[in-house]
């Protein structure tokens, strides 16, 4: 069986994947319920460093897969997909399985509220 870096099988990896993705959605939910922070209200500073562009997991962590597929080689690779693929595990598990319970709405707006 081929192995998946320092860490083992490709189960190994989906293991970690899943772990980082936990960890993720539990400091995500930290910070917008723990520190109460909304999307329009509270979250002011994130919308004038981002020119008001609502940056997702998910978006970051598709980029994080394609760069490393593109530039990266070894376990640089093999961890640009693991981390890639659980940022994007975890914001379709907040939006889906937190957010829209809670509020109603799965909130995939691309800017923030005014």
């Amino acid at each position: 069986m081929k192995r998946m870096g320092v860490h083992g099988t490709p189960a190994a990896a989906i293991v970690w994947c899943l772990l980082l993705a936990a960890a993720i959605e539990i400091f995500t939910c930290f910070l917008r319920f723990g520190l109460h922070l909304e999307a329009g209200r509270d979250t002011g500073f994130l919308c004038a460093v981002t020119c008001g562009l609502r940056i997702h997991h998910a978006y970051v962590g598709l980029a994080v897969i394609v760069l490393g597929l593109l530039f990266a080689r070894g376990p640089v690779l093999q961890w640009s997909v693991i981390v890639g693929a659980a940022l994007v595990i975890s914001d379709l598990v907040h939006h889906f399985l937190v957010l829209w319970p809670l509020t109603g709405r799965p909130e995939f707006q691309l800017f923030y509220p005014p």
